[in-house]
Protein backbone atom coordinates (compact mmCIF):
# COMPACT_ATOMS: atom_id res chain seq x y z
CA UNK A 1 0.00 0.00 0.00
CA UNK A 2 1.82 3.39 -1.01
CA UNK A 3 0.74 6.29 1.34
CA UNK A 4 0.86 9.94 0.92
CA UNK A 5 4.42 11.95 1.10
CA UNK A 6 5.20 15.34 1.34
CA UNK A 7 7.32 16.06 -1.85
CA UNK A 8 8.71 19.82 -3.79
CA UNK A 9 5.46 21.11 -6.43
CA UNK A 10 8.38 20.50 -9.05
CA UNK A 11 7.39 16.67 -8.89
CA UNK A 12 3.78 16.67 -8.31
CA UNK A 13 1.49 16.33 -11.67
CA UNK A 14 -2.30 17.37 -11.92
CA UNK A 15 -4.51 14.15 -11.80
CA UNK A 16 -5.37 14.56 -15.56
CA UNK A 17 -1.64 15.04 -16.29
CA UNK A 18 -1.04 11.92 -14.10
CA UNK A 19 -3.99 9.84 -15.66
CA UNK A 20 -2.84 10.87 -19.10
CA UNK A 21 0.87 9.59 -18.18
CA UNK A 22 -0.25 6.22 -16.86
CA UNK A 23 -3.57 5.97 -19.05
CA UNK A 24 -5.65 5.91 -16.12
CA UNK A 25 -9.45 7.17 -15.83
CA UNK A 26 -10.39 9.71 -13.37
CA UNK A 27 -13.11 7.57 -12.13
CA UNK A 28 -9.89 4.71 -11.88
CA UNK A 29 -7.71 7.21 -10.01
CA UNK A 30 -10.21 7.75 -7.25
CA UNK A 31 -10.87 4.13 -6.95
CA UNK A 32 -7.45 2.82 -6.43
CA UNK A 33 -6.65 6.13 -3.93
CA UNK A 34 -10.02 4.89 -1.88
CA UNK A 35 -8.20 0.93 -1.96
CA UNK A 36 -5.07 2.62 -0.76
CA UNK A 37 -3.62 0.97 -3.95
CA UNK A 38 -2.50 4.38 -5.52
CA UNK A 39 -2.50 7.53 -3.15
CA UNK A 40 -2.13 11.32 -4.15
CA UNK A 41 1.42 12.05 -3.01
CA UNK A 42 -0.03 15.17 -1.71
CA UNK A 43 -3.56 16.45 -1.01
CA UNK A 44 -4.52 20.32 0.00
CA UNK A 45 -6.40 20.24 2.98
CA UNK A 46 -8.70 23.41 2.12
CA UNK A 47 -9.43 22.73 -1.34
CA UNK A 48 -9.16 18.77 -1.25
CA UNK A 49 -6.97 19.34 -4.71
CA UNK A 50 -5.24 15.81 -5.57
CA UNK A 51 -1.46 16.12 -6.41
CA UNK A 52 0.54 12.85 -7.54
CA UNK A 53 4.25 12.34 -8.05
CA UNK A 54 6.07 11.57 -10.93
CA UNK A 55 7.78 8.54 -9.53
CA UNK A 56 4.16 7.13 -9.05
CA UNK A 57 4.05 6.99 -12.90
CA UNK A 58 5.38 3.60 -12.91
CA UNK A 59 3.13 2.50 -10.42
CA UNK A 60 0.16 3.46 -11.91
CA UNK A 61 1.27 2.24 -15.00
CA UNK A 62 1.78 -1.60 -13.04
CA UNK A 63 -1.92 -1.46 -11.78
CA UNK A 64 -3.30 -0.63 -14.89
CA UNK A 65 -1.50 -3.83 -16.29
CA UNK A 66 -2.63 -5.82 -13.67
CA UNK A 67 -6.31 -4.64 -14.30
CA UNK A 68 -5.96 -5.68 -17.36
CA UNK A 69 -5.57 -9.31 -16.15
CA UNK A 70 -8.72 -8.82 -14.55
CA UNK A 71 -7.47 -9.16 -11.07
CA UNK A 72 -9.44 -8.29 -8.38
CA UNK A 73 -8.10 -5.44 -6.42
CA UNK A 74 -7.52 -7.09 -3.35
CA UNK A 75 -5.23 -9.49 -5.71
CA UNK A 76 -3.30 -6.20 -6.85
CA UNK A 77 -2.42 -4.90 -3.41
CA UNK A 78 -1.14 -8.30 -2.35
CA UNK A 79 1.51 -7.87 -5.51
CA UNK A 80 2.21 -4.08 -5.29
CA UNK A 81 4.59 -4.59 -2.51
CA UNK A 82 6.75 -7.63 -3.56
CA UNK A 83 9.91 -7.46 -5.99
CA UNK A 84 9.45 -8.59 -10.07
CA UNK A 85 10.68 -11.50 -9.66
CA UNK A 86 8.59 -12.74 -6.68
CA UNK A 87 5.30 -10.75 -8.43
CA UNK A 88 6.10 -12.57 -11.45
CA UNK A 89 6.52 -16.06 -9.99
CA UNK A 90 3.09 -15.30 -8.37
CA UNK A 91 1.42 -14.10 -11.51
CA UNK A 92 2.40 -17.67 -13.32
CA UNK A 93 1.04 -19.66 -10.72
CA UNK A 94 -2.67 -17.73 -10.99
CA UNK A 95 -1.86 -18.11 -14.69
CA UNK A 96 -1.53 -21.61 -14.27
CA UNK A 97 -4.37 -22.10 -12.13
CA UNK A 98 -6.27 -19.87 -14.53
CA UNK A 99 -5.81 -22.61 -17.65
CA UNK A 100 -6.54 -25.33 -15.30
CA UNK A 101 -10.17 -23.98 -14.76
CA UNK A 102 -10.57 -22.91 -18.46
CA UNK A 103 -9.71 -26.75 -18.93
CA UNK A 104 -12.05 -27.85 -16.51
CA UNK A 105 -14.92 -25.62 -18.29
CA UNK A 106 -13.98 -26.49 -21.66
CA UNK A 107 -14.69 -30.36 -20.39
CA UNK A 108 -17.45 -29.49 -19.23
CA UNK A 109 -19.07 -27.80 -22.46
CA UNK A 110 -18.24 -31.13 -24.01
CA UNK A 111 -19.81 -33.45 -21.48
CA UNK A 112 -23.33 -31.23 -21.91
CA UNK A 113 -22.88 -31.14 -25.59
CA UNK A 114 -25.93 -34.01 -26.17
CA UNK A 115 -25.42 -33.72 -29.75
CA UNK A 116 -22.04 -35.51 -29.91
CA UNK A 117 -22.48 -37.81 -27.63
CA UNK A 118 -24.47 -40.80 -27.27
CA UNK A 119 -24.59 -43.45 -24.28
CA UNK A 120 -24.44 -47.34 -24.34
CA UNK A 121 -27.49 -47.88 -22.42
CA UNK A 122 -31.27 -46.84 -22.97
CA UNK A 123 -33.48 -45.48 -20.34
CA UNK A 124 -36.21 -47.97 -18.54
CA UNK A 125 -38.17 -47.62 -15.57
CA UNK A 126 -37.82 -50.18 -12.86
CA UNK A 127 -39.72 -51.12 -9.81
CA UNK A 128 -38.28 -50.54 -6.87
CA UNK A 129 -38.92 -52.10 -3.09
CA UNK A 130 -39.29 -50.87 0.11
CA UNK A 131 -35.87 -51.17 2.01
CA UNK A 132 -33.67 -50.64 5.43
CA UNK A 133 -30.83 -49.01 4.40
CA UNK A 134 -27.23 -47.91 6.56
CA UNK A 135 -26.03 -44.97 5.33
CA UNK A 136 -23.35 -42.60 5.83
CA UNK A 137 -23.73 -38.94 4.74
CA UNK A 138 -20.86 -36.08 3.88
CA UNK A 139 -20.49 -32.99 1.79
CA UNK A 140 -17.52 -33.74 -0.70
CA UNK A 141 -16.32 -32.01 -3.84
CA UNK A 142 -15.44 -33.96 -7.25
CA UNK A 143 -11.98 -35.12 -6.22
CA UNK A 144 -12.67 -36.67 -3.11
CA UNK A 145 -16.16 -38.53 -3.74
CA UNK A 146 -14.31 -41.80 -5.19
CA UNK A 147 -12.55 -41.96 -1.97
CA UNK A 148 -15.58 -41.06 0.63
CA UNK A 149 -17.56 -43.59 -1.59
CA UNK A 150 -15.25 -46.32 -1.04
CA UNK A 151 -14.59 -45.41 2.64
CA UNK A 152 -18.24 -45.42 3.65
CA UNK A 153 -18.73 -48.51 1.63
CA UNK A 154 -16.19 -50.77 4.05
CA UNK A 155 -17.59 -49.00 7.05
CA UNK A 156 -20.72 -49.57 6.46
CA UNK A 157 -20.43 -53.36 5.09
CA UNK A 158 -18.12 -53.84 8.41
CA UNK A 159 -20.98 -52.84 10.05
CA UNK A 160 -23.33 -55.10 8.52
CA UNK A 161 -20.89 -58.22 8.89
CA UNK A 162 -19.95 -57.21 12.61
CA UNK A 163 -23.78 -57.89 13.26
CA UNK A 164 -24.24 -60.81 11.07
CA UNK A 165 -25.99 -59.28 8.57
CA UNK A 166 -25.86 -59.57 4.99
CA UNK A 167 -23.69 -57.19 3.19
CA UNK A 168 -23.68 -58.26 -0.09
CA UNK A 169 -26.27 -55.59 -1.71
CA UNK A 170 -25.23 -52.54 -4.30
CA UNK A 171 -24.29 -49.27 -3.02
CA UNK A 172 -26.81 -47.08 -3.34
CA UNK A 173 -24.98 -43.41 -3.99
CA UNK A 174 -27.82 -40.21 -3.21
CA UNK A 175 -26.51 -37.09 -4.27
CA UNK A 176 -28.74 -34.68 -2.72
CA UNK A 177 -26.85 -31.17 -4.01
CA UNK A 178 -24.52 -30.40 -6.77
CA UNK A 179 -20.97 -32.24 -6.48
CA UNK A 180 -18.66 -30.46 -8.79
CA UNK A 181 -15.12 -29.68 -8.25
CA UNK A 182 -16.15 -25.85 -6.95
CA UNK A 183 -19.47 -27.35 -5.11
CA UNK A 184 -19.08 -30.01 -2.32
CA UNK A 185 -22.76 -31.24 -2.18
CA UNK A 186 -24.14 -33.40 0.45
CA UNK A 187 -23.55 -37.07 -0.72
CA UNK A 188 -25.21 -40.10 1.07
CA UNK A 189 -23.64 -43.38 0.52
CA UNK A 190 -26.41 -46.51 1.68
CA UNK A 191 -26.13 -50.24 1.32
CA UNK A 192 -29.36 -52.32 1.91
CA UNK A 193 -29.72 -54.65 4.84
CA UNK A 194 -32.49 -57.17 6.47
CA UNK A 195 -32.74 -57.74 10.43
CA UNK A 196 -31.74 -55.43 13.03
CA UNK A 197 -28.15 -53.11 13.44
CA UNK A 198 -26.90 -50.66 15.95
CA UNK A 199 -25.55 -47.31 14.07
CA UNK A 200 -22.39 -46.83 15.56
CA UNK A 201 -20.08 -43.75 14.93
CA UNK A 202 -21.70 -42.03 12.09
CA UNK A 203 -23.98 -44.42 10.33
CA UNK A 204 -27.69 -43.68 10.82
CA UNK A 205 -30.58 -46.31 9.31
CA UNK A 206 -33.45 -45.12 7.38
CA UNK A 207 -36.42 -46.44 5.43
CA UNK A 208 -36.44 -46.13 1.77
CA UNK A 209 -40.04 -46.67 0.59
CA UNK A 210 -40.79 -48.45 -2.32
CA UNK A 211 -41.51 -46.48 -5.91
CA UNK A 212 -40.81 -46.54 -9.46
CA UNK A 213 -37.14 -45.08 -10.79
CA UNK A 214 -36.07 -44.25 -14.21
CA UNK A 215 -33.11 -46.39 -15.07
CA UNK A 216 -29.97 -45.55 -17.54
CA UNK A 217 -27.48 -47.98 -17.29
CA UNK A 218 -23.77 -46.69 -17.32
CA UNK A 219 -20.47 -47.96 -18.67
CA UNK A 220 -17.16 -47.56 -17.17
CA UNK A 221 -15.75 -45.47 -20.03
CA UNK A 222 -18.81 -43.08 -19.23
CA UNK A 223 -18.88 -43.02 -15.31
CA UNK A 224 -15.54 -40.20 -14.97
CA UNK A 225 -16.63 -36.44 -14.02
CA UNK A 226 -17.53 -34.70 -16.22
CA UNK A 227 -18.68 -37.30 -18.78
CA UNK A 228 -21.12 -38.53 -16.80
CA UNK A 229 -23.29 -35.57 -16.43
CA UNK A 230 -23.95 -35.84 -20.09
CA UNK A 231 -25.95 -39.54 -18.89
CA UNK A 232 -27.45 -37.33 -16.32
CA UNK A 233 -28.64 -34.98 -18.73
CA UNK A 234 -29.93 -37.80 -21.54
CA UNK A 235 -31.64 -39.74 -18.40
CA UNK A 236 -33.71 -36.36 -17.35
CA UNK A 237 -34.55 -35.53 -21.02
CA UNK A 238 -36.14 -38.97 -21.35
CA UNK A 239 -37.90 -38.45 -17.71
CA UNK A 240 -39.53 -34.68 -19.30
CA UNK A 241 -40.11 -36.97 -22.38
CA UNK A 242 -42.08 -39.35 -20.78
CA UNK A 243 -44.09 -36.92 -19.44
CA UNK A 244 -42.69 -38.06 -15.64
CA UNK A 245 -41.97 -36.00 -12.88
CA UNK A 246 -38.65 -36.70 -10.47
CA UNK A 247 -39.26 -37.01 -7.08
CA UNK A 248 -36.17 -37.20 -4.95
CA UNK A 249 -32.01 -36.83 -5.67
CA UNK A 250 -30.66 -38.93 -7.75
CA UNK A 251 -29.26 -42.15 -6.86
CA UNK A 252 -26.02 -43.89 -8.45
CA UNK A 253 -26.18 -47.87 -7.75
CA UNK A 254 -23.03 -49.60 -8.04
CA UNK A 255 -22.77 -51.61 -9.53
CA UNK A 256 -25.34 -51.61 -12.14
CA UNK A 257 -27.46 -54.21 -13.01
CA UNK A 258 -27.23 -56.60 -15.96
CA UNK A 259 -23.23 -55.93 -15.68
CA UNK A 260 -23.33 -52.37 -16.49
CA UNK A 261 -20.73 -49.90 -13.94
CA UNK A 262 -23.78 -48.41 -12.87
CA UNK A 263 -26.99 -47.26 -12.96
CA UNK A 264 -28.00 -43.49 -12.57
CA UNK A 265 -31.36 -43.74 -11.27
CA UNK A 266 -33.79 -40.97 -10.70
CA UNK A 267 -37.06 -41.55 -8.60
CA UNK A 268 -39.78 -40.81 -10.48
CA UNK A 269 -44.01 -40.91 -10.52
CA UNK A 270 -46.30 -39.95 -13.76
CA UNK A 271 -46.84 -35.99 -13.80
CA UNK A 272 -50.68 -36.35 -12.96
CA UNK A 273 -50.00 -38.32 -9.52
CA UNK A 274 -48.04 -35.14 -8.27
Amino acid sequence: MVQARRVDDADLMLPGEFGAATRLSPKALRLYAAQGLLVPASTDPGSGYRRYHRDQISLGRLIGWLRMLDLPLARIAALLPLNAQARQAELRAWLAAQEIELQQRRELVEALDCTSRTTAGVPTLRSRPQRKLLCRERRVHIDELDGFIADAQEHIRARLRAVGSSDDGPALVHFHGFVTRDSDGPVEVAVPFNGSVEPVDDLRIRLSPAGTDAVLPVAEADAEFPMILHVYGVLEAWIDAHRLLCVGSPVEVRPGGNGAFLDVTYPVVPSEES
